[in-house]
Parts: structure tokens; C-alpha cells; sequence
């Protein structure tokens, strides 16, 4: 096991298996001990120094956590996308030659520019393995969507295709003719374990949404249907809602081939918040799919909803709240998700903690003031926990969260912060170990997850910090992380 010598934080654990490769035993000691976290910064390279830049829902266009595949890596590149400060959608790609070496990036235009200063707004990208090809959703918010797909075989073969406009099609207002939804947003592309790509989005509005799957085979795209409800009825003692929609933490399959999906409700209805100015957020719930996303299921593994059926997963379904909270403490929707070794699903959640009070009147300030991170996960028993990561939240924004090969649990919080736990503690002691002041992050990050699972790397995207509209640099950092 190589560990790397400049470490920013080292247990003693280490200490005392940095000689030994990864399984070996130490004569007359045992089996080795695996590591506990650290990390150890790469490079950090410049994407761009001059990429859009406005605030819009507390957020930028380039980076909202929601931007699932808004950096990837595939076939030994790297590959971005941004909006550049003439509002162009630029993807960008380089070849990582090793992990300590950066080499430069390379730049496309796709050809559209972003329409409205909206931060919902992202580039979302995705890898069909059947044909090779990149696929490229953005620009929409509760309207229409804009597709572009690259050449056969570009994402295959990337050295041996130029990384030039001729390798991407024209901008379409479908997906290769195929109408989804006037009202689109959130695409989050994810690859089956087979080989096809799959697309999640929400159709409709906050409030009154439904989320929906379709599918691309190596060939032709194809709707599945929607699978969340936006009806029945959830009462709170302020008053009720009839309608809702499902905010995803996230959408993705383990290595057994299960789709996971943790999630929050909002309430369309603001009656059911103790004050306006909250958020009508409630609940952490959490489904599974073992059909490729046809049929989903609660924690128990009971069938609760069918994808393009009449029986969608809702509000009142039984045993799928991982976490109960009402909307009275600014719960954040759209957090993060990620599964260990072991398949077992983790979240993070981010909400004011009842010590600091009974109700949110202002979510901005009170987030930013009083709002805590905590790690959920479920046991081989089935069993929740649920831990608080004692860093304050200072900021009104998401986290995300990565493994190691170790299980190891890394939470990237606002600015670029880095906090861990171990496997050893039960993901319990969790610490900082980098405070991100030197990047003058914005805030959110958008995490490389592709990157993380083929070579250990934990690489994220980050804006930096301007004001009004003045465009700023736009960067890609990349850790070393035990192996």
C-alpha cells in the first residue's frame, strides 16, 4: 500500500501500516489494519479563467451538486462542462497520464448559450459504452431541453478522435426526435451495469413534479415512464398539502446492479411550514430498484411503485422514510447519496438541528448560521443510522459525499472542505482534513464520481468567488486518496 508522504491528515493508524502493500501481515501481528482517512492534493488545474458567473437560487450554473456528470472520466480522460463568461456551453477534455500529472485541457463549443440567468440551469453529461458516444443535456428549467450527442465511438476511442466541433452533432430540442416534456429539469444520466444509458429528470414544477426515466440502448432513446407521485395528501399541525414534488439526493447502481435512490419532499403547499420563508421540505426517504428502475422498493424490499404505471412511489408509502423531519428546520433538498463496498446505501442530510429552534423564519440565514450535516446509512440488518458531522454547515449549500477502497467516508462540503470518517469507527469520527481556504470556492462542488470509482481519485470542480456578473476562474482539484 503506497501512502503519499505530504498528508494533510494522518492518524496514528497509519503509522503503523505505511510499509506494507495493501492485505499484507506484519510477522506476529495479524492481518495489516486498513488505513483511515487522508488526502493528499494532486494538482489543481485551470478549466477556465474567465466562466460565467452570476448567483441565482443561492447558487451558480456551474456548479450545483445536482449536476450529476457535470465533470466524468472515461478511457483514461477527463472530461467538463461550463458556461464561459460569453455564455457559451463548453465541454472540455484532458488525458490523465498519471495521477500526479496533469495534462492541459482541450476545448469544444457546443454552439448554444445559455438563455436566462437561471443556475438550474447546468450542463449534465453521459457515456453510452454501447456506441461510444457522449451525451449532453442542458439549459432548462421547468421548460424545453437542449441535447447535443457527440460522434460513434468519440468516448471509446478518445485518442484517436480530434476534439473538435465536428465531433458533436447539432443542438436538439428533443432526444433524436423523441418529445419528453415541456416541462424538463434535472437530467442525471447513469450507465446500467449492461452498458445502456439511462436519463432521470423531473417533469413538472416544485412543488408538483414527478420524476421519470428514459432509456438510450446504443441506438434509440426510449421513454420508461414516471415513477414518483405528485398527489395525496400530508398534514403537518400548520395545515396541509395536496401536492408535492420528489427531490433526488441521487440516483445510482451499486455493483450488485441495484438502483438506489435517496430523496426529500416539497410540499407545494408553504401552509404546512410553521412560517414563510423555510422551505416546505420534509423527510428522508429512500427506494430501491432490482429491475433496472421498472419496479421500486422500500428499505424492507417490498414493491411500492412501477415506472410508467399507475401505482407511483408517494408520499404515504410504508417503510420507505429513512430519516423523519418535518418542514419547520430548512431541510435541503438534492444533498448527495453514494454506496460503500458493501453496497450498503449512505446519504448525507443538511438541516437546522431543533437545539437552535423549533422553526426556520429565513432559510438563508438560518442555514447559514445554525445548519449541521449528518451521515445516514442503513446495516446488513436494515437498520438506520444516523450520525451529526460536528463542522458547521456556513452556508446555505450542499455536500457531497465519496468512499475510498478502505470505506473510508469523505464529505466535500461548501468552499471545498474536506471532512472524514473511518470505516473502523462506524463512520462516526468525523474530522476536517482540509479547510479549503486557499481555492475561494463559491460554495457547492461538483464531484467527479466516475474518476473516484476507476482509480481512487477524489477530483471535483470548483468556481471561484466574484461578485455581480464579473466572470471567474473555473478550476478541476484533484486528492489522492488511500489505496
Amino acid at each position: 500500500m503506497r501512502l503519499p508522504t505530504a498528508v494533510l491528515a494522518v492518524g496514528a493508524l497509519l503509522a503503523t501500516t505505511a510499509a506494507l502493500p495493501a492485505g499484507a501481515v506484519r510477522a506476529g501481528t495479524g492481518p495489516a489494519a486498513a488505513p483511515g482517512p487522508f488526502v493528499e492534493k494532486l494538482a489543481d488545474t485551470r478549466l477556465d479563467d474567465e466562466a460565467l458567473y452570476f448567483v441565482s437560487y443561492d447558487g451558480l450554473v456551474n456548479n450545483n451538486s445536482f449536476q450529476k456528470n457535470g465533470v466524468l472520466t472515461h478511457q483514461g480522460y477527463q472530461y467538463a462542462a461550463w458556461y464561459t463568461a460569453d455564455r457559451s456551453a463548453v465541454i472540455g477534455r484532458r488525458k490523465l497520464e498519471s495521477a500526479a500529472r496533469d495534462s492541459r485541457w482541450q476545448t469544444v463549443k457546443l454552439g448554444h448559450r445559455l438563455k436566462s440567468d437561471d443556475s438550474h440551469n447546468v450542463i449534465s453529461m453521459g457515456v453510452s459504452k454501447a456506441d461510444g458516444r457522449m451525451h449532453i443535456l442542458m439549459d432548462a428549467h421547468s421548460d424545453s431541453l437542449f441535447y447535443v450527442k457527440s460522434a460513434a465511438g468519440l468516448m471509446n476511442d478518445p485518442g484517436g478522435h480530434d476534439w473538435t466541433a465536428a465531433g458533436f452533432g447539432p443542438v436538439q430540442t428533443t432526444l433524436d426526435g423523441l418529445n419528453l416534456t415541456d416541462q424538463f429539469t434535472y437530467p442525471q444520466f447513469v450507465a446500467t451495469p449492461e452498458g445502456a444509458l439511462q436519463l432521470s429528470y423531473r417533469v413538472g414544477i416544485s412543488g408538483n413534479g414527478r420524476n421519470a426515466l428514459a432509456e438510450y440502448d446504443g441506438d434509440t432513446w426510449s421513454v420508461l415512464g414516471e415513477w414518483s407521485s405528485s398527489s395525496g395528501t400530508y398534514t403537518t399541525r400548520h395545515g396541509s398539502s395536496d401536492r408535492r414534488n420528489m427531490y433526488l439526493h441521487g440516483i445510482d447502481y451499486d455493483t450488485d446492479g441495484t438502483l438506489h435512490a435517496f430523496y426529500t419532499w416539497r410540499e407545494g403547499n408553504g401552509a404546512v411550514m410553521c412560517a414563510p420563508g423555510g422551505l416546505s421540505n420534509h423527510d428522508t426517504g429512500y427506494v430501491h430498484s432490482t429491475d433496472r428502475g421498472r419496479t421500486w422498493r422500500n428499505a424492507e424490499g417490498t414493491v411500492i411503485g412501477t415506472t410508467g404505471g399507475s401505482d407511483l412511489v408517494a408520499v404515504g408509502d410504508p417503510g420507505t422514510v429513512a430519516d423523519p423531519l418535518g418542514p419547520d428546520h430548512s431541510l435541503m433538498n438534492q444533498e448527495t447519496q453514494a454506496t460503500d463496498s458493501a453496497n450498503r446505501p449512505h446519504a448525507l442530510v443538511s438541516y437546522v438541528p431543533g437545539r437552535f429552534g423549533q422553526c426556520t423564519t429565513d432559510y438563508v440565514r438560518d442555514r447559514t448560521a445554525d445548519g449541521r450535516v449528518f451521515h445516514l446509512h442503513k446495516d446488513d440488518e436494515g437498520n438506520w443510522h444516523k450520525t451529526e458531522i460536528d463542522v458547521p454547515l456556513d452556508s446555505t449549500q450542499r455536500t457531497k459525499l465519496a468512499f475510498d477502497a478502505y470505506d473510508n467516508a469523505y464529505a466535500i462540503m461548501p468552499y471545498g472542505r474536506i471532512v472524514a470518517a473511518s470505516r473502523a469507527s462506524g463512520w462516526t469520527d468525523w474530522k476536517t482534513l482540509y479547510n479549503g481556504r486557499e481555492l475561494n470556492a463559491f460554495g457547492e462542488i461538483v464531484l467527479d464520481e466516475t474518476r473516484l470509482a476507476q482509480d481512487g481519485v477524489l477530483s471535483f470542480m470548483y468556481q471561484r468567488r466574484s461578485s455581480g456578473t464579473t466572470p471567474s476562474p473555473i478550476r478541476v482539484i484533484d486528492f489522492a486518496l488511500p489505496r
